[in-house]
């Protein structure tokens, strides 16, 4: 085969059995891969109605026929499983450099069932698999020193998919890191990684590159989508050069930056945290991912007494343990991404999480003698302690595990968890910016900017259109189902949602054209983008959830914005 290498790998925890089987060529023309075709592996064989911490669900690593090419940005994986947040069906992506390695070891998708009786790891490596022994390396051990541990018991050239200790606490909104700092974050497969006893997965390459069908038309293809990227304002100049974070003032700017748990829209001090302060004050070096011509990763230094190093914070995090806290201190708001990462925990809910219990404290609802600390909106060292706390579940971090919606609910308060079917919504204020509102509503998944692609693009940038951000009229519907068909299927590829600023279904479909040998249309990429929508919609119903859950937080229905900033009372 060409793009694909037509192998799937199945691990049967419980069993301690490998096996490797062809891969369906049928399905991968019509799901492509990666959300795709690995969504339709997983709802071929998962019942949906099952526990997600339970041994019946599955963990499947999925690549894309572009992964691991020379394509656009095409470093891209999915771990698909169900997820324990929010019992959606979660296909979290992730960049870095592991999901082409999954590819040169000669596999498409790896698929973990069962549960191990006791702690392990799996390390893939020149046609072998190997089940080993992880006990040294459960009960506490951060991804950091995971990561190096095995290394140094493998291939120091491998790559590490694994989980910290908030996946062995189980977590219901644990992450899976790969590369030391690469998040696979939302709904909680880390806690389903953690419900098999798995710690980790290690892959070592061995069959070189990736092949393709049409080598010049590919070279061809992937120049043509270059240039894209090179000639678009948002691809070439804003993402380079303050990462993600270049968002923070834009959306600022229009009244659209959630704060203090969404109860404003406007933070008069976000320039404190912005992407243009980091860049000056925190900033160590840009980087990407394999394959990337972007370059919007972050290698960020903090200082003073949140002394620390790491990559990221993105746009979200920097919002979620910033304006969403209250927090201006940015340092802080480095020190609890750098956490995140390295205790493997998704940093959209975790600040969530954390400004909402800030927002029960303010309202008298717990007090200190429930949360051990002075847990209020502004309060940095607080937030970072909460952190640390959540992973390990001790304290107050018990009930901050289980996620905003729970945690409000079990007050007497759900409304004060700003969730879309139970997980946490990332930082665009749908009374500002309405075509996101729709979005979060619609989504699969639950709360999330990236099923609908990026539909702030036209609503905020004006790209490739200028529409009004004030209402949801003026054929929003028809651009947000663009925008899904188009990440679904940008998705499946292994391309980085972030090309979509600049390139589109007819640059995808040349692309894969000439690296699979399958003729793809930009009609094609697009209709297969839907199906792949649909299959997710079909598994959530058939989990429980009905039209009555697209929809949005009472607060964001029903209370306009504060009158302040340049969005207020709307």
């Amino acid at each position: 085969m060409y793009g694909w290498t037509g192998t799937v790998l199945r691990i049967n925890l419980t069993e301690g059995t490998v096996q490797k089987e062809p891969l369906r060529t049928d399905d991968a023309e019509q799901y492509i891969g990666s959300r795709g075709l690995g969504s339709k592996y997983f709802v071929d064989e998962v019942d949906p109605t099952i526990d997600a911490l339970g041994p019946e669900n599955k963990l499947i690593y999925a690549t894309g026929p572009l992964t691991g090419t020379m394509g656009v940005s095409t470093g891209r994986h999915d771990i698909i499983a169900k997820g324990p947040l929010n019992n959606t069906l979660a296909a979290s992506n992730s960049g870095g450099y592991f999901g082409p390695e999954v590819k040169y070891a000669g596999y498409d998708m790896v698929i973990f069932e069962g549960k191990a009786e006791k702690p392990v790891y799996v390390y893939a490596y020149n046609g072998s698999v190997e089940i080993r022994d992880a006990a040294h390396l459960w009960g506490g051990k951060n991804v950091p020193d995971t990561t190096d541990i095995l290394l140094a018991e493998t291939d120091p050239d491998a790559k590490v998919s694994c989980i910290g200790p908030a996946g062995e606490n189980l977590v219901l909104f644990a992450a899976i890191i790969n590369d030391k700092h690469r998040a696979a974050g939302r709904t909680g497969i880390g806690a389903v990684m953690g419900s098999k006893n798995l710690k980790g997965f290690v892959v070592r390459g061995g069959t070189g590159g990736v092949k393709v069908a049409d080598h010049a038309g590919f070279i061809k293809s992937v120049q043509d989508g270059r240039k894209k990227i090179t000639d678009n304002p948002v691809t070439s100049a804003g993402l380079p050069a303050f990462g993600t974070n270049v968002l923070v003032n834009i959306i600022n700017e229009v009244g659209g930056l959630p704060t203090r748990n969404w109860q404003e829209a406007y933070d008069p001090e976000a320039e404190m945290i912005s992407g243009e302060t980091q860049a000056k004050e925190n900033l160590a070096s840009a980087k990407g991912c394999s394959g990337c011509v972007i370059g919007c990763g972050r290698v960020e230094q903090a200082h003073g007494k949140f002394a620390s190093s790491g990559e990221g914070p993105e746009y979200e995090t920097t919002w979620a343990f910033g304006s969403d806290c209250g927090v201006t201190d940015v340092n802080a708001v480095l020190k609890a991404n750098f956490l995140c990462n390295d205790l493997g925990l998704d940093t959209i809910t975790m600040g969530s999480t954390i400004a909402c219990a800030m927002e029960l404290t303010e309202k008298g609802i717990i007090d200190r003698a429930t949360t051990g600390t002075d847990l209020r909106f502004g309060n940095a060292d607080a937030m970072v302690e909460m952190v640390e706390a959540t992973a390990y579940r001790t304290g107050f971090g018990d009930a901050l595990a289980e996620g905003s919606y729970r945690l409000a609910d079990s007050y007497g308060h759900p409304e004060l968890s700003m969730t879309v079917k139970k997980q946490e919504m990332p930082a665009y204020d749908p009374r500002a910016i309405q075509g996101i509102g729709l979005e979060y509503a619609t989504s699969n998944r639950g709360g999330c900017h990236v099923r609908g692609g990026y539909t702030i693009s036209p609503e905020v940038l004006g790209l490739p259109i200028k529409m009004d951000p004030a209402t949801v009229e003026g054929g929003k519907p028809n651009i947000l189902k663009i925008f899904q068909d188009l990440t679904a299927a940008l998705s499946a590829s292994g391309t980085c949602l972030f090309t979509s600023f600049a390139i589109g279904g007819d640059d995808i479909a040349a692309e894969l054209t000439a690296a699979t040998g399958v003729t793809y249309t930009a009609d094609d990429v697009m209709k297969i983008g839907e199906r792949i929508y649909n299959l997710e919609r079909l598994f959530i119903m058939k989990a429980g959830y009905t039209k009555a859950d697209d929809t949005l937080p009472p607060r964001l229905l029903n209370d306009p914005i504060p009158p302040a900033g340049p969005s207020k009372a709307r």
